[in-house]
């Protein structure tokens, strides 16, 4: 069923590989599609305060955010292959589909989000006019280590429960852009959570190449010292799409400037 021309702040949801996924939908205009980060959700996104979104609803775009697979509102069974960032980009196409655009839309990713974008866009890169990548991951070269840490937490989490992982996650050093921003804890439920945290290790992004061959405009925001979204990622995805533009945040007031930079580029 399509949901073109939907009143502003309708909930949506449809099923597609054996999960319902929970979308919200705002605004008018040329659509915007966001894909959130890892563990979290929409809703916990909107308690953190961390991105503003009302810019870019006052610009004129219609602003689809959705809950990733077994992340908040959605659903998801215990099995690994389903949270790769390859298995992400499906749920994200699928979406697309649902909605029944009659044009390419933006697409806006953080983190998890940014690697579910940048797969969906090298697969479909017809369905895409603009991508949005904010606090790109660890990649290539940085994401083994990130592979090695979160198969190890899925196997503790199996033999332990998830309790002392996510004590732990709590106390560790955060990048002082976020430090104020609060912290919940993850959304995926326990019995998926070890299948979550196996899939993302078993990810990372497209190839240098392929990434090169993508022609739509790319907007790319990042942080500093962030060992989880390293800067060495954004500069090396700064030189792989052509013409992307980065910019880098040292501030947690400048990180609030992302909702008015995002509707710039995506009005531009």
């Amino acid at each position: 069923m399509s949901t073109e021309g939907a009143r502003p702040g309708v909930e949506g949801r449809f099923r597609h590989r054996g999960a319902e996924l929970v979308y919200d939908d705002a605004g008018s205009g040329p659509a915007a599609v966001y894909a959130h980060g890892g563990f979290v959700s929409q809703g916990v996104e909107e308690r953190m305060g961390l991105f503003d979104w009302a810019p870019v609803l006052s610009a004129g775009r219609r602003l689809v955010r959705y809950d990733a697979r077994a992340h908040g509102r959605s659903t998801g069974e215990p099995v690994a292959g389903d949270y790769t960032y390859a298995s992400f980009a499906d749920d994200l196409l699928a979406l697309l589909d649902h909605l029944g655009l009659a044009e390419p839309a933006a697409a806006i990713g953080a983190s998890m989000g940014c690697g579910t974008v940048l797969h969906a866009a090298v697969r479909a890169p017809a369905r895409f006019s603009r991508l949005g990548l904010l606090i790109p991951p660890t990649a290539w070269e940085t994401r083994a280590a990130y592979a090695r840490a979160g198969r190890e937490a899925a196997d503790a989490i199996e033999r332990d429960g998830a309790g002392p992982w996510i004590a732990a996650r709590k106390g560790r050093p955060r990048p002082a852009v976020v430090a104020g921003v609060p912290e919940f804890p993850p959304t995926p439920p326990g019995p998926v959570l070890p299948s979550v945290l196996r899939g993302l290790a078993r990810s990372d992004l497209p190839e240098p190449a392929a990434l090169g061959a993508l022609r739509c405009p790319a907007l790319i925001l990042a942080w500093v010292d962030d060992p989880g979204h390293p800067l060495a990622t954004a500069h090396a995805l700064a030189d792989c799409l052509p013409g992307a533009v980065l910019h880098v945040s040292r501030t947690r007031a400048d990180v609030r400037t992302w909702g008015e930079r995002l509707a710039d580029f995506l009005t531009r």
